[in-house]
């Protein structure tokens, strides 16, 4: 799967974070395994795609400052964040101080579940359109704070990223449209603040796409059309502006999308709905 830079400076916040949530009161509980040595093989319940792998040994970095009276854990990465891998493969191996693993272990999993989870997500969503030449997108409905680790996951898993913020292209929606009073009064106050930046419309209809287009628009959202509405979106677009779907677009109906000619797929799942994949912490017994 695809992969790119591995944004650590956000894997170590993500991780001071979590620790913090789980350790800012201590861990009764745990501390009375002490520092007696002990390990801990990370493990898939589930087959899915790998990410977050990164994001372990700066947990460990974190929980270490809240017991500056123990050797800090060691994590020896067996996977790699991209790989597709089957139920029971091991992830990576835990070393140190028990009560130190006992309190990594939740904000390890967390993390490494979550991203792979949207990793996983967004291979089935590429693997479901493979062959059209469309490209699975993601949106900005993501985790608070999680944004750059979400949409890092989401390109692990093949897809491409949108906007990471409201700064890095004009994208004209519905409010928009119903703040400015019309979708060419819209259209002109954004070239006015940002000549330079790509332009993207989201679009209802037809009459929307025609006017949208006379608008020199280089990027159409067609939102939640049906497929033929669709089609003759992309068809009314051909040569003069790309086109990207919006709207509900699941694994089993992305492939139907996908065939009526668009761009883009929009994908708000990737990071809003994604499931965890199934990882454990297995304790290897002396």
């Amino acid at each position: 799967m695809g992969g790119d830079a591995v944004p650590m400076a956000e894997f170590r916040a993500a991780a001071e974070r979590g620790v913090a949530e789980d350790l800012g009161a201590g861990d009764p509980t745990g501390a009375g395994a002490g520092v007696s040595p002990a390990a801990a093989v990370l493990v898939t319940r589930r087959p899915g795609v790998v990410a977050g792998l990164p994001g372990l040994a700066p947990v460990a970095a974190a929980v270490s400052a809240y017991q500056p009276d123990h050797e800090p854990a060691s994590v020896q990465l067996v996977g790699a964040d991209g790989q597709t891998v089957p139920a029971g493969a091991v992830l990576a191996r835990l070393t140190g101080p028990a009560a130190s693993l006992l309190a990594a272990e939740r904000t390890m999993l967390n993390l490494l579940g979550h991203l792979s989870g949207v990793a996983t997500t967004t291979a089935r969503f590429v693997a479901a359109v493979a062959g059209t030449g469309v490209v699975v997108r993601d949106t900005r409905k993501t985790t608070l704070g999680l944004r750059v680790l979400e949409k890092y996951a989401v390109r692990i898993g093949g897809g491409t990223n949108h906007r990471m913020g409201l700064g890095d292209a004009l994208l004209v929606k519905d409010n928009h449209i119903a703040a400015l009073g019309g979708l060419g009064a819209a259209v002109r106050a954004a070239r006015r603040t940002a000549p330079g930046l790509p332009l993207e419309v989201e679009v209802e209809s037809l009459e929307q796409v025609v006017e949208a287009l006379d608008l020199g628009c280089d990027l159409l959202l067609l939102d939640n059309m049906d497929l033929d509405t669709l089609a003759a979106a992309v068809a009314l677009a051909a040569g003069r502006a790309r086109t990207e779907a919006s709207g509900g677009i699941t694994v089993s109906t992305a492939r139907t999308v996908a065939e009526t000619g668009v761009d883009y797929l929009a994908v708000g799942a990737l990071t809003h709905s994604a499931p965890a994949l199934d990882i454990g912490v297995d304790w290897v017994l002396p």
